[in-house]
């Protein structure tokens, strides 16, 4: 009977890729039985030899990250049909997701019992800072003579003190002691940048303004992109018999959500340039 690390599928069909990231996210992987029924009956694979190639050809371009290496397609022999056993190990860059759908509940799965179900949100999240927390971490800066007077003011005008010690608390060296790219990114002088452009219509035709902001630490240029949008979102005023009715062209609180969602969270959990 399936099981949590085995799947049945009668032939080949567009939820491979959906099986394939469960069990690339669960941990020990699992087994996919293509020309096997769901009551373990051998139906057979016409053309096994092309639909081999099908596998490998989707598996390769269709999930993210890469999951090459981590499968192998077998051919075997079932009560003396062709049938091929997909097996699937379990990846290290977890989540992995269909690259269609993207890193999001419709394209995210797990293995729950016998089934492949979509992944929560915070497991994606919790996943994915995971994964990337290691990889630029781990990676030294190319600079070491970092200074980070830029961020020490940040801390002074939340009331906290960025004590001596701050650059061990906040894992900016690596395992050498080294400062690691997430301090060259908090660093008063990178060669990071943010840009901004204002455009006169809904698409990226007629370009009015652009800025570039950065070559600092991330933390002031998101307060120098942050500063920028408010300028920009103008309050409109509607007078009527009763009352004076003010209204922000947008909605300032999701406006700055989604900015602070644009560039800390990327630095924060996919760490990856």
């Amino acid at each position: 009977m399936e099981t949590n690390r085995i799947e049945y599928k009668q032939k080949l069909t567009d939820q491979l890729e959906k099986e394939v990231v469960a069990f690339l996210n669960y941990m020990g992987g699992g087994i996919i039985y293509l020309g096997i029924d769901k009551e373990e009956k051998a139906v057979g694979i016409s053309d096994i030899d092309e639909v081999q190639l099908q596998i490998k050809d989707r598996l390769k371009n269709n999930i993210i990250p890469s999951c090459m290496g981590l499968f192998d397609v077998v051919a075997e022999k079932k009560d003396n049909k062709d049938i091929i056993k997909l097996i699937v190990a379990s990846g290290q860059e977890r989540p992995y997701y269909v690259k269609k759908y993207g890193l999001s509940e419709r394209g995210t799965f797990i293995r729950v019992g016998s089934a492949s179900e979509p992944m929560p949100v915070k497991m994606i999240e919790d996943l994915f800072a995971k994964r990337t927390r290691n990889s630029i971490s781990r990676i030294r800066s190319h600079r070491q003579d970092l200074t980070f007077e830029q961020l020490r003011i940040y801390y002074d005008s939340a009331g906290k003190t960025l004590n001596e010690q701050f650059a061990k608390n906040l894992e900016l060296l690596n395992e050498d002691e080294d400062y690691n790219l997430v301090a060259y990114l908090l660093a008063d002088d990178n060669t990071i940048s943010v840009k901004t452009a204002k455009y006169s219509g809904v698409n990226r035709v007629d370009l009015i303004e652009n800025n570039e902001h950065g070559f600092c630490s991330i933390v002031k240029a998101t307060k120098a992109v942050l500063d920028k949008v408010e300028l920009e979102n103008k309050t409109l005023t509607r007078i009527t018999s009763r009352e004076r009715q003010d209204r922000r062209l947008w909605n300032a609180v999701a406006l700055r959500e989604a900015i602070i969602n644009a560039i800390v969270y990327p630095v924060r959990y996919s760490k990856r340039y």
